[in-house]
């Protein structure tokens, strides 16, 4: 009866020492995967939960972004940005009946590289002296060089240009439809550098000058606001383009301000004065 019960013992010690020799090789992999384990809840024991971004928060950032975000210029700024290097302020001594002189103001523009200056004719017609302001501030004499009384145009010339002149860009009149926007930048006034806005409101319009039996034909109308100073200075499309020079506002008031109907030699016209060739 001893020699099975030592047969089963042998087994079982067989056995036991096999499962030994199996733990033994597999310890090391056990332990690397409970090592690593223990590092992860380490981990996030350690390390704080991400926080989470609530709608408020979402709401409030891109209420801040849109805030501080630049808008894009109007057209409108990019039109005043474009003509202000061109314009000229125009002071004259006009005689009076009384035979005293008056001081006149009114517009110019520069429309060539020679610094000619286009503006209305009555605004320098008769006038003794003529003092001409450029963008730069700078300041001179003028002189009338040529005019077109049929179309109250005339060019002057600064006797001491400034150093640097920015002519203006000349526009297309022709390219121009009824309700496309128009601007205006004088010295209404002799508030230099003003502008207004508007829209072309017609073409082809003829104007009876005051006092007198000329007619003016083949203007442009528009509803910009002009008034004593604009006249001469540059009607504007939306791309800066010269497509005009202001001549006269209408008003059967007979008083000397706006009421919303204005009228400019085109382009075409006027530049002939300067030489220009069409546009």
């Amino acid at each position: 009866m001893n020699e099975p019960d030592t047969s089963r013992r042998g087994r079982i010690l067989h056995r036991l020492q096999q499962v030994r020799r199996i733990v033994r090789k597999g310890l090391p992999f056990v332990s690397g995967v409970l090592a690593a384990f223990l590092a992860v809840l380490l981990y996030n024991w350690i390390t704080p939960k991400p926080h989470q971004i609530t709608p408020d928060e979402v709401n409030e950032t891109v209420a801040q972004a849109m805030a501080s975000a630049t808008p894009p210029p109007s057209f409108s700024s990019l039109v005043y940005q474009s003509i202000v290097p061109s314009l000229v302020f125009i002071q004259t001594n006009l005689p009076e009946s009384t035979g005293l002189l008056a001081d006149g103001f009114g517009t110019g523009v520069i429309i060539n590289d020679g610094g000619d200056i286009l503006t209305s004719l009555h605004v320098v017609t008769s006038a003794p002296r003529i003092q001409v302001t450029f963008a730069d501030g700078s300041e001179s004499p003028a002189e009338i060089i040529a005019a077109q009384a049929e179309n109250d145009i005339a060019v002057i010339r600064a006797n001491s240009p400034p150093e640097i002149i920015i002519p203006a860009v000349l526009g297309n009149p022709n390219a121009m439809r009824v309700g496309d926007e128009a601007y205006v930048v004088g010295s209404p006034f002799s508030l230099y550098d003003s502008m207004t806005s508007g829209v072309i409101s017609g073409f082809n319009r003829t104007f009876q000058i005051p006092d007198s039996g000329q007619q003016l034909t083949g203007l442009i109308q528009f509803d910009a606001a002009v008034n004593p100073g604009n006249s001469g200075g540059p009607l504007l499309n939306r791309a800066g383009q010269v497509v005009g020079i202001v001549t006269a506002l209408l008003n059967p008031t007979k008083q000397n301000v706006f009421i919303g109907v204005g009228f400019a030699v085109t382009i075409t016209a006027a530049g002939g004065a300067a030489g220009s060739p069409p546009v």
